[in-house]
Parts: C-alpha cells; sequence; structure tokens
C-alpha cells in the first residue's frame, strides 16, 4: 500500500487529460475531413491548446504508470485504473453537464466496491514475498552449515 500516491497519481492524471482533450475538442466543434483539408486540420487539434495539454499529461500518466508497476504487482495496479472512469464521470458531469443517471451511479457504486476489495488485497504482502523466500533459502542454508 505505500505506492498508493503513486498510484492515485496517475488515476487523476489520466481523469485529467481526458478531460483537457474532451475540452480541447468541444473548443474545435464538429470535425470533418476531407481530401485536402486533412493534413491542416490534424495539426489544428494536435495544437490545440487543450488538446497538447491532455497529450502531454497523458505521457505523466503513463510514466507514473511505468513507476508503478515497476514496483507493484500488475494485477494490484491495473484495476485502480478504472477509478479514472469515476473522476471523469463526476467531472464531466460537473464540467459539461454530462448526464449522470441512476446506471452510471450504480456503474460507478460498484467501480468503487471493486477497487476497495481489490486494494484491501494489498500488495505489501506480493512486494515482499520474494524477500521472504529468499531469507529461507539463508536461513536453510545456514541451519544446514551448524549440522
Amino acid at each position: 500500500m505505500k505506492y498508493i500516491v503513486f498510484i492515485l497519481f496517475t488515476v487523476l492524471t489520466n481523469a485529467a487529460a481526458q478531460l483537457m482533450l474532451k475540452q480541447g475538442m468541444l473548443s474545435l466543434g464538429p470535425l470533418s475531413f476531407t481530401a485536402d483539408t486533412m493534413i491542416a486540420r490534424i495539426f489544428q487539434i494536435l495544437f490545440n491548446p487543450w488538446v497538447f495539454a491532455g497529450l502531454t499529461t497523458f505521457v505523466i500518466s503513463m510514466a507514473s504508470h511505468l513507476y508503478v508497476l515497476s514496483k507493484v504487482e500488475l494485477s494490484f495496479a491495473y484495476p485502480f485504473l478504472s477509478l479514472a472512469y469515476v473522476a471523469v464521470a463526476v467531472f464531466a458531469f460537473f464540467l459539461f453537464k454530462e448526464d449522470l443517471n441512476s446506471w452510471r451511479i450504480a456503474g460507478i457504486a460498484f467501480i468503487c466496491i471493486g477497487t476497495v476489495l481489490i486494494a484491501q488485497s494489498g500488495s505489501d504482502s506480493h512486494e515482499e514475498a520474494p524477500q521472504t523466500a529468499e531469507l529461507s533459502k539463508i536461513n536453510t542454508a545456514a541451519s544446514e552449515i551448524t549440522r
């Protein structure tokens, strides 16, 4: 559980990136591509300040996630990313006036319950398992030497 701060940072930066991308696309209006304007339109999208900030935030989120993956089990860390759905749904309701109906709220509740259950499984015991196995080998070798 000592890496939970990094996991939550990953979740929040992932959600923030989604919100920035949405704001950027809203500021651009409906997209339409024609053969002669496609490249210009792609550059317009990429260099929109909100889209650019969202993509940059995704890179930061991914770097944080890679750090987390180097420290804890994937089966522990990855389910926490579902909390980004919760954050996006709540913030989209307030920022973009998106619908947050009873079905979505129920889904959010299930996501939160599942994440709490996974968090209760802990990752500290998994992180220390190789060290415990190594200590066991050392103790076994030491006891054989003393015989």
